[in-house]
């Protein structure tokens, strides 16, 4: 089955993501069964889960990372939200981080020489809440650089917002796959 053309994007993001970690090829390919499966998979009524993008956005020094308190989930996480349609999940991303944060200035990292990657994919359950069904979000991630000389300013979505620097992350979130984009971002910033 040839997926129609809005998805292809996802799957170029995807394919490359593997090629860079062979060792998540098992989340990888649970996210390319998602899109090749589900024609949707960019609306958040794809059940049982949908693409989210989300950013993992680091201060211009790189000393700190940006953190929300998430009103609903009730645990600091990195911005970011729902597609909503949209395959372009870089600019999803930024567009989240953007709301979430009031932060306007943001740029999304390139290796020296190439596009922009996904820091990281992950897979993870989103509680039933209200009408909504348990399901799961399959979130790209991808690493922004806030200039420097910014406001914060929270959206309703959070009950917290603030500078959390790195080496104080385990102080707010324990969560592995905060602590994997911490890690893989501190990686790409060493080569530099």
């Amino acid at each position: 089955m040839v997926p129609p053309m809005h998805r292809d994007p996802v799957l170029r993001l995807l394919e490359e993501y593997r090629g860079h970690h062979p060792g998540e090829a098992a989340t990888v390919e649970r996210t390319l069964d998602l899109v090749r499966a589900h024609e949707d998979c960019l609306r958040r009524t794809c059940l049982p889960g949908h693409l989210t993008g989300s950013a993992w956005v680091v201060s211009d020094d790189r000393e700190s990372v940006l953190l929300t308190h998430h009103r609903k989930l009730g645990r600091w996480l990195q911005v970011g939200g729902h597609a909503d349609g949209d395959p372009d999940l870089l600019a999803v991303a930024l567009r989240e981080a953007r709301e979430e944060s009031g932060l306007e200035r943001l740029v999304p990292w390139r290796p020296a020489a190439g596009a922009v990657r996904l820091l990281d994919l992950d897979v993870h359950p989103i509680p039933a809440h209200g009408g909504e069904p348990a399901h799961d979000h399959h979130d790209l991630r991808f690493l922004l650089l806030a200039e420097p000389g910014q406001a914060l300013r929270m959206s309703e979505e959070s009950i917290d917002l603030r500078w959390v620097p790195v080496r104080d992350l385990r102080a707010f979130a324990d969560e592995e796959s905060l602590l994997r984009m911490a890690a893989k971002a501190a990686a790409l910033f060493a080569r530099v």
